[in-house]
């Protein structure tokens, strides 16, 4: 199944569900342990979240969030960057990666047009961007949507009257024209970059996040450790931590950005761009007329789902999870009342005096959001995969695979925790730039899960860096989906990408072991061996490895 799920030899989804018949077949798992697998808990706090994003695209509220950020950072090439960044990594936190650049793209086209003009610099670049292209659609793991795809080509095609508005730069110096390049450039390498970055911040931005989530309940049942509350405060700062640098190096690298540029006095025509490109986003704002009632609502059970999920059980304070039996509550309970709501709350603002005219008509009012539209923008295919990853951890576990595969990594047990730990999410960030970062964390979660048994170190202590390491993947455009979505806009080269991706991989895993070495400690209590943990490891140690490794090869 790994290699299945490396080289796509069959739909990743299809690939997921083997399990339900192979397991039982090879006397791995019965039949009724391994289809649960495919509706725990954990599916159904994801599933929340994409009915959640369903709803704030249904109303727009998700376009309105990002013009109102860029109207306040402005238009200036460094800022915008920054704007953007911000903007695609709070949307990434709730929406899915691919859908929050495909959405931020077009915006991001029609600004630059109206910025520098509709003259694109292709030059020096068509040749060899047709050679990426081509070497890209014939190895590309993640195909492109015809609707993102549209999406992603938008600047050749809207906003005709701010193009014909748009000056002439024809006749400008040759290092303006590589200033103008590069900002493009710039502006769509931060957009995907923040989309991954951002998907880390919240347990249901990003699959392996959830993988992890559910590898926990299958390993170590006893483990209630992680919660959308306590990975928020671990993941958020290191998210703002991240966009931070990773916006100095991309602003270093392509627009700008040095001590003498920020002293240097703008020329004429580039302010009278900037004024021009600010004017668009007001006029885009202005667009989308008052906020509508469904907006407030759907905005306010938004707020809900975010504040209510965080503090069920937020470690530094007591939840309103400690109002109801222990063990009963979890965030997929919460997720799931949330957004109950929208498909019975009105979409239009309820009249009082209907309720006391016997006379008035009943008319059917529309609600928030409607299952039909909710089934058609949810993708299903990732909740089977994310029930795949639980079964083959499920399988893993069982059959003492990932037991076996610990055992053959013991030249880790002589380092120290730290440098393993090091060691380790190097191998992953390097290995997710080549398989999707769901089959990179379902292929490595189970062997990282014993192999911190052996090292007697906290499992979480392995397995939170190399769950958001799946994430860090910049420099290939095959890496993920929205590489590919900013690939396919015909501005960048792979040589761009490998430029400015290694630096970006190399940051992540500095700071992402930074992070589990110091503010992650007190709140996931890495420094200890905790109770659960060794229980799991008395289960295990009582079975000897002959007998492990026999089992093993027998199910294989």
């Amino acid at each position: 199944m790994a290699v299945y799920w490396c080289t796509e030899a069959l739909p990743l989804s299809v690939t997921a569900m083997l399990p339900i018949t192979l397991f039982p077949f090879l006397g791995i798992l019965k039949s009724s342990v391994v289809c649960p697998q495919y509706f725990l808990d954990t599916n159904f706090l994801f599933l929340s979240g994409l009915i959640m994003a369903s709803a704030i695209e249904e109303w727009n509220l998700h376009r309105r969030i990002a013009l109102r950020i860029l109207m306040l950072v402005g238009v200036q090439p460094a800022w915008l960057i920054l704007g953007m960044m911000l903007n695609t990594s709070f949307l990434s936190m709730w929406l899915s990666n691919t859908a929050s650049t495909a959405m931020m793209l077009p915006i991001a086209s029609a600004i630059l047009k109206n910025l520098f003009g509709l003259k694109e610099i292709q030059k020096d670049l068509s040749r060899e961007s047709e050679e990426n292209a081509a070497a890209v659609r014939t190895k590309v793991r993640h195909p492109v949507s015809t609707e993102i795809q549209f999406l992603a080509n938008t600047e050749d095609k809207d906003c005709p009257e701010e193009a014909e508005t748009s000056l002439d730069l024809s006749a400008t110096s040759t290092k303006e024209e590589e200033y103008r390049r590069n900002v493009w450039k710039g502006l769509l390498l931060s957009i995907p970059y923040s989309a991954s970055i951002g998907g880390t911040a919240t347990l249901t931005g990003t699959a392996p996040n959830l993988i992890l989530l559910g590898g926990l309940k299958s390993f170590f049942p006893q483990c209630d450790t992680v919660n959308f509350g306590s990975w928020f405060i671990f993941a958020f700062p290191l998210m703002l931590l991240f966009l931070l640098l990773g916006w100095l190096w991309i602003c270093f690298l392509y627009a700008g950005m040095t001590l003498r540029g920020w002293r240097k006095k703008k020329s004429n025509i580039r302010a009278d761009a900037e004024h021009r490109a600010q004017a668009v986003i007001q006029e885009e704002y202005k667009n989308l007329g008052p906020m509508k009632f469904a907006e407030q609502a759907v905005f306010i059970l938004f707020c809900m789902f975010a504040i209510l999920l965080f503090f069920r059980d937020p470690k530094f304070i007591p939840g309103w999870a400690n109002l109801f039996t222990p063990g009963f509550t979890s965030d997929a309970v919460m997720g799931v009342a949330v957004v109950t709501v929208l498909f019975f709350f009105p979409s239009q603002r309820p009249s009082l005096k209907w309720w006391f005219d016997f006379k008035a008509p009943n008319t059917e009012t529309e609600p928030l959001l409607t299952w039909t539209k909710a089934q058609h923008s949810i993708p299903w295919n990732v909740i089977i995969l994310l029930g795949g990853g639980f079964a083959m951890a499920k399988g893993c576990e069982q059959s003492g695979l990932s037991l076996w595969i610990s055992d053959q990594l013991h030249p880790l047990e002589g380092m120290p925790p730290m440098l393993a730990v090091f060691i380790i999410t190097a191998v992953i960030i390097f290995f997710t730039e080549f398989a999707s970062n769901t089959a990179t964390i379902i292929i490595f979660l189970p062997v990282l899960s014993e192999l911190a048994i052996r090292l007697k170190v906290h499992p979480l202590y392995l397995m939170i860096p190399a769950t958001v390491g799946c994430s860090y993947a910049f420099m290939l455009p095959v890496s993920t989906p929205p590489n590919s979505i900013a690939f396919a806009s015909g501005h960048l080269l792979v040589k761009d990408m490998m430029r400015a991706g290694f630096l970006m991989n190399l940051i992540g895993l500095l700071l992402l072991n930074m992070a589990i070495n110091t503010w992650a400690q007190p709140i996931f209590q890495l420094g200890t061996f905790p109770e659960w943990a060794h229980n799991h490891s008395a289960s295990v140690t009582a079975l000897p490895p002959a007998s492990v490794a026999n089992k093993t090869l027998r199910a294989l």
